[in-house]
């Protein structure tokens, strides 16, 4: 389903290039203010991290 739903998108985004253009611009911006501002990134990190790390401990009290 997410195969699907990507390649729709792709398929939206090269249709509409304004739309690939804004869309870009948002994306650079967030990646600035990331870059920018430390606690940020940290938190960023945090959140694509905590998955991993809560299942690794799990795995050490199993």
């Amino acid at each position: 389903m997410m195969r699907i739903i990507f390649g729709i998108v792709l398929g939206v985004l090269v249709a509409c290039p304004t739309l690939a253009a804004i869309l870009l611009a948002i994306l650079g911006s967030v990646a600035v203010t990331a870059a920018t501002y430390p606690p940020v990134l940290a938190a960023a990190a945090g959140i694509w991290a905590w998955p991993r790390i809560t299942t690794r401990v799990r795995g050490w009290w199993a």
